[in-house]
């Protein structure tokens, strides 16, 4: 049952990430901007879900991989981060490739760090 729930969840977060490239994908734009946001909202989504609202709401276990796993799971890329930096890197943009990768993994932190603060009620 539980493999229900994350593939319909999951099917919920591929959407909502699909829908996010179309919205902000721009072909003049070289820089892969649809990717880093989703995984940036993707780091916040998850440390502010898995710290807050699992606790403040009583959540069973299938409803917490359903999310985590399945939503959130599909929303976000690491493999189009990756890919996307290897073609930068191919097409001579190794300065926005370098940009791309620091800003994806220190603003993931960052932004993990927001939802953890978020979810127990600090400042940020």
């Amino acid at each position: 049952m539980i493999y229900l729930f994350i593939g319909v969840a999951g099917s919920f977060g591929a959407i909502l990430r699909y829908m996010t490239g179309v919205v902000l994908y721009d072909e003049s734009v070289v820089f892969p901007f649809a990717t880093l946001t989703v995984n940036l909202i993707g780091s916040f989504l998850l440390a502010w879900f898995t710290t807050g609202i699992v606790k403040w709401f009583s959540l069973s276990p299938l409803f917490k991989a359903a999310i985590g796993t399945g939503f959130i799971g599909s929303f976000t890329t690491f493999s189009a981060l990756s890919v996307e930096t290897v073609t930068l890197v191919r097409n001579g943009d190794l300065v926005l490739a370098l940009i791309y990768v620091l800003v994806s993994v220190f603003g993931g932190l960052v932004m993990s760090r927001v939802g953890f603060s978020l979810s127990k009620g600090e400042a940020v």
